[in-house]
Formats: structure tokens, sequence, C-alpha cells
């Protein structure tokens, strides 16, 4: 006779609890502490001693999570109870225990016995034989403290609410395989609790901006995730087809356009948080489904935003209490101490590439790839792709060979070429340039900002440039965007916008080396993939 699997052995137990009338999947439980409110209040209580408590047990708590431990011994039965916020002991007595087998949220119906036709199992005996590790219940009653000083919850009656049909896996042979780990984040998180405490992390994080941008007096709005243009960024759309409307439309690529709209009347200081959607490479750096935070203020200029990025982490890493010193592994996975003490380090983008590598890339125009490959190659630089490559992304990756890796940071690099961001205000000072920086840590661009073009017919003649690169296969073009140029011409006030990519950011904080392992579910490949 073949041996039932453990999974097998769970189903059956879902189909007895039915027959003997208990829910395996509660609707309700009226949970009214969690583990941590729990202890804390408990911890340095004056408890009454269990023996006491078990014949005349008084009701003082009521909560609910998973079981992850147990242990039998005779007429007592011991548990490990845990939720999101910590885990406590609870304990089972064979002489008083009542199970609530209740429909509804508005009833309570407590049996200490149980009946299928002749069978009998007690409410403890059910506990013992038909609960099993990882199913979650919901318990209440008495707190104490064992002989051993152990805080523990006497339960008296419980509720069955959820069965588990897979336990955790004996062999965790997956358990360093990274992919599995992604598929599986929510193993990922029992088997490695430093796992949960870094999407803990990330929630309190994302709390934290908000608040500071709250405090700065911005304004959250939200703008459409499908739009007409893909704008806003060099970038490589997802197209999808808009059914209603029968017309091609664009996940967007980043919150811009939309947001310098809503600074065309009385908005002064917007912010976003939300997914912004890249149809390129994956890497330990780059995923295609990514968070960013966006803000635009009123008459600010990059400067002012430069000013705003050093507030902000301070903010947060004295709010958050991280020390600022940490250790940070390049993309070539080299470990260097950056120190986030401000101000932070100033970097001519231009200046500095042409002190490297002796080419002014001010010089290029979109037309001029041709002749910048050869200049480059002239000078004995080369980086894959390089014959593939237009201009902007020749200047990009220059600038990633001859000069990123001797930077450490963090360091805001400035004075961009006006070819390289065609949303950007030209500077007065020298119109080869825009005002723009970008703040680089270790190799890791973690964020943009500059002063934003709010000249309708400089954006349209802007547009237009990046159309015909378009047009000539560089599939990373500014899409053009009519819509937002006609908003540009009932007026934009002067303003600078910022953008930052949330994931590369809380890599660096946690100390990960892929900002999939700051992404509770990244998009994976399905395991089929190569199976036709």
């Amino acid at each position: 006779m073949q041996q039932l699997s453990e999974r097998d052995v769970r189903i059956q137990k879902i189909e007895k609890m039915k027959k003997l009338w208990v829910v395996p999947y509660a609707q309700h439980f009226d949970k009214q502490q969690s583990i941590q409110k729990i202890i804390e209040e408990y911890s340095n209580k004056e408890m009454r001693d269990i023996e006491t408590i078990i014949p005349e047990p008084e009701k003082q708590v009521k909560t609910a999570w998973r079981l992850i431990l147990y242990r039998s011994f005779g007429k007592l039965s011991f548990w490990t109870i845990i939720d999101g916020t910590e885990k406590i002991q609870i304990m089972f007595h064979r002489d008083n225990c009542k199970i609530d087998i209740s429909t509804s949220a508005d009833e309570s119906k407590l049996v200490d016995s149980l009946w299928e036709w002749e069978d009998i199992i007690t409410a403890y005996k059910f506990m013992e034989k038909m609960v099993d590790v990882w199913d979650f219940i919901g318990v209440s009653w008495e707190v104490f403290k064992t002989h051993k000083g152990e805080l523990t919850i006497f339960v008296p009656e419980f509720k069955f609410l959820s069965k588990s049909v897979r336990g955790l896996p004996e062999k965790y042979h997956w358990i360093n395989d990274p992919e599995e780990l992604y598929r599986k984040r929510y193993l990922d998180m029992i088997i490695n609790p430093e796992t949960y405490e870094r999407f803990l992390f990330k929630s309190k994080f994302y709390q934290k901006l908000r608040e500071f941008y709250t405090k700065e007096w911005f304004t959250e709005i939200q703008t459409p995730i499908l739009d007409n243009a893909a704008s806003g960024a060099a970038a490589r759309p997802f197209i999808t087809h808009h059914n209603d409307f029968d017309v091609d439309v664009y996940l967007r690529i980043a919150f811009e356009t939309s947001l310098k709209k809503a600074t065309v009347w009385r908005f002064e200081k917007v912010f976003e948080i939300g997914q912004d959607f890249r149809n390129e490479w994956s890497d330990p750096s780059h995923i295609q489904e990514f968070t960013q935070v966006e803000h635009y203020a009123v008459y600010w200029n990059y400067e002012d935003n430069m000013k705003f990025t050093e507030k902000m982490f301070d903010f947060l890493f004295d709010e958050l209490k991280l020390d600022r010193k940490l250790k940070v592994k390049d993309k070539e996975w080299v470990e260097k101490e950056v120190d986030f003490t401000t101000p932070w380090e100033r970097i001519d983008y231009t200046k500095w590439i042409e002190a490297a590598s002796w080419i002014d890339i001010t010089q290029y125009g979109v037309d001029d790839a041709d002749k910048l490959r050869n200049d480059i190659k002239a000078k004995w630089i080369t980086f894959e792709w390089i014959d593939d490559m237009w201009t902007t992304t020749l200047i990009d990756y220059l600038f990633k060979k001859v000069l990123r890796p001797s930077i450490i940071g963090p360091a805001f690099i400035y004075n961009y070429p006006v070819i390289m961001q065609p949303l950007a205000r030209v500077s007065d000072k020298d119109s080869n340039i825009v005002e723009q920086f970008q703040l680089l840590v270790n190799g890791w661009e973690i964020c943009k900002a500059y002063s934003e073009l709010v000249d309708p017919l400089f954006q349209q003649a802007n547009f237009d440039k990046q159309a015909e690169a378009a047009a000539k296969w560089d599939d990373e073009a500014t899409s053009g965007d009519d819509a937002f140029v006609e908003a540009m011409e009932y007026g934009m006030p002067p303003q600078s916008g910022f953008g930052m990519g949330l994931e590369r950011i809380l890599a660096i904080l946690t100390q990960q080396e892929n900002i999939r392992d700051v992404v509770m579910f990244p998009l994976m490949k399905p395991r089929n993939w190569n199976e036709e």
C-alpha cells in the first residue's frame, strides 16, 4: 500500500473536519491584540500561577495567527504561535478545552466534544490530532509564566481558522537558489527571518518618505499608468491595446509629464510614489517594473533639488536610525565604504569625461553617432554593443567606462550635454549643457533631477529631434507628447523635478547585491520557458 504524502494526509484531515462540523477555513475572528502588545503588557506584570488559572481562567487576551512548534506532554500540550509582530507560547489542558465551531462573526458556539455519527472526539484530542504546524488558529484567555519564566497563554477555548495543506519542506535544497527564493518569497520569509525584516524596513522607509514630503508641504497625486505617449524618459516602453478605444497605449515609463501638467494650475509642490515600466534588460540593478518617487517644485532649479535631496537623506537616516557609513558593493561586486554624511561631492559630467577620455561630448548631436563611435575607438576605448548604439547611449556608456568606476560617492554628477535630456532646461551659462544632476553611490545611479524645460516651442523642437532618432531605430528615444506641449502652452511656471528608483536605494540601505531582494514578488520566467 502506497504511503500517503503529508499533503494528502492534511487533505484527509480537512474532509474529517467537515464531517465533525468544524469549518476548515473560517469566515472571521475578532483578534483583539497583537502578540507584541501582549508581551509588552504582561512581561513585567504580576500574574496568577497556572494551578490557580486552570480551573477558573480569566479572559485577558484574544489573538491569532500561525502555529509553528508543537510539544505534547499527555494532559498538557504546548504550541508556539507567531503573528506579524512576535511569537509566544500557548498551552492547552486536557480537562479544560473547548473549540468554537460557530460559522459567523456574530455568534459563538463552544463545545468540548465533536461527533461524527458514532465517533466522539474531544476538543483537546482534535487539537492534538487534527491541527498541524503552519495552521492558523484563534486563541483566548489568561497569560501566565511557566516555572522557567516563559510567558505563555493558557487556552481553554480556541477557534480553528485555516488549514495549511502544505507543511514547510523538510529539505531546504532550494534555500541557496535565489530564483526559487524569489518565486517562493513567502517561504523565504519563513526560512530567513532577515528577509521578513527587510520588507518591514521597506514599509517603514515608504512611510518615512511620505512623511518627509508631507512635512515639506508637497501634495501627493496619482497619474495614469496607461498613456497615449511614452514620454518623460529615454526608455523602451511596454505597449498594450485598449480594446474600448481600439488604440495602442503605453505603460508609463515615468510620471514626469503628468506631474508637470498639474503645476499649470496652483499645485506648487507635487509628488508621486508608484510603479514605472520599462521593457528593457534585467540585471542586478535593473528590473522592468520598479517603484519610483518623483516630485516637482515650482520656482526651484536643480541646485535647490540638490539641497533638498541631501535634506531628504538626512531625514531618512535619522528617522530610520541608520548608520551614515555603509558597506556598498558596486556592479563588479567590489565592496567599498560609503559615507552618507552631507554635504556630498559635486562632479562636472562633461569636464570630467573630457579629462578622463580626451573627448568633448558636448560637440556631438543626435546624428553624430558614427563620428562619436570612431572617436571613442580612436582613444582605445571600447565596450559591449558599441557598434549598435546611438549618440546618447554612447555618451552614457563612455561615462560608465571611464569615469563611473572611480566615483565612490555619494556624489552629484551634473552638467550633462543637451542631447542627453530633452525635457531639461538648457543652462543660461552654456548652451551645450542642461541643468541636470544624478546622484551616484559606488556605481549605482540613485536619482536624477533637473531644472525643467517649460518653453513649449523649445520642447516641441526637442520632441521633433527625438522623433528623428526614433525613425532611425533608436528604440529608447523619447516619444513626442502633443497633449503635454499643449499644456505647456497655457503657461508652466519655472520648476525643478526629481526622480529616484526606490528599489536601488533600498538595496543599498539593506546591503543587498540584487534589487530583486527588495521586491516582494519579482516577475520571473515561467519554469517551462524552454520546454516545448
